[in-house]
């Protein structure tokens, strides 16, 4: 059956991924100051950073309208699969969900079949999540098997993260005061992570090489068996750190593939310039 995979404009496509017509991508708004800028195919990460940098607001997010999921849902395809991020930073999920209700209320619930699925997860992460969906698909999978394997998928997929700066983070309410003094002060900068879609610290290191190194060591010694996995990096204007990460972690252990993608605006916002997101 034909099938879409459509994302929250944090699912962060590589170059390549995003000329297949099986991916879809809903835009969120970034608002620096009095600045609107969409997060969509015109987003220039540079002119963006450089207007963070000269704001003294700090760089806020506003989710994709249930109208615009609606929307995406009038298309061609049999199955619609929908990965969007973790329901504890974004309201998106709500949004592709109440989406699909008016959808449903318009068709009926048997016109199309569509999944919403939170990511637990950003950026890497959703986009590992929608690789996976989109293999369970090109393998003819039914679709009520292919919901069920990604819902598993999501809950022992892992998310790692380094960043130059927690302060967007700090601000917004993702983490306390107190962790982002600390990084800040000290020069150290934690390794985070992810529970059921909550940012945990994992592990801390002064500077940031050697943080990303203790991100390299916990994520090996958390996968396991890595030889049938894909391994997703995303860097948020160093693609220097990001072929660092990749090489360190293909030094430890083998992948299916491994994929190198740069962040969109939503990912750049809270990654801030620098910034380096793993799942595998």
């Amino acid at each position: 059956m034909s099938y879409k995979i459509i994302g929250d404009s944090c699912l962060d496509l590589s170059a390549d991924l995003k000329k297949d017509p099986h991916f879809q991508m809903i835009p969120l708004t970034l608002q620096v100051g009095t600045t609107h800028v969409v997060d969509d195919e015109t987003f220039d990460q540079l002119k963006f950073l450089e207007l963070v940098k000269n704001s003294s607001e700090c760089p806020k997010t506003a989710c994709p309208s249930p109208d615009l999921f609606k929307e995406a849902f009038e298309c061609d395809a049999e199955q619609i699969f929908v990965v969007t991020l973790s329901e504890h930073l974004s309201g998106t999920y709500n949004s592709a969900v109440l989406g699909k209700k008016l959808y449903e209320e318009e068709h009926g619930a048997d016109h199309k079949k569509i999944a919403v699925f939170g990511s637990n997860s950003a950026s890497a992460g959703q986009l590992n999540i929608a690789l996976y969906i989109q293999s369970l698909c090109q393998a003819s999978l039914p679709f009520e098997e292919i919901v069920e394997k990604t819902q598993a998928y999501i809950k022992k997929m892992k998310t790692y993260f380094v960043l130059e700066s927690l302060d967007t983070l700090r601000k917004n309410g993702r983490l306390t005061g107190l962790q982002a003094f600390f990084a800040t002060a000290l020069n150290i900068k934690p390794v985070m992570g992810a529970d059921s879609g909550v940012i945990i610290k994992l592990d801390q290191a002064r500077g940031i090489m050697k943080a990303l190194g203790k991100m390299v060591e916990t994520a090996i010694r958390e996968a396991g068996e890595t030889k049938d996995k894909v391994l997703v990096i995303a860097h948020c204007n160093n693609s220097q750190r990001a072929d660092y990460v990749k090489d360190e972690m293909m030094k430890r252990a083998s992948f299916k593939d491994v994929i190198i993608t740069e962040t969109a605006g939503v990912a750049t916002v809270y990654a801030s310039d620098g910034g380096i997101v793993m799942a595998l």
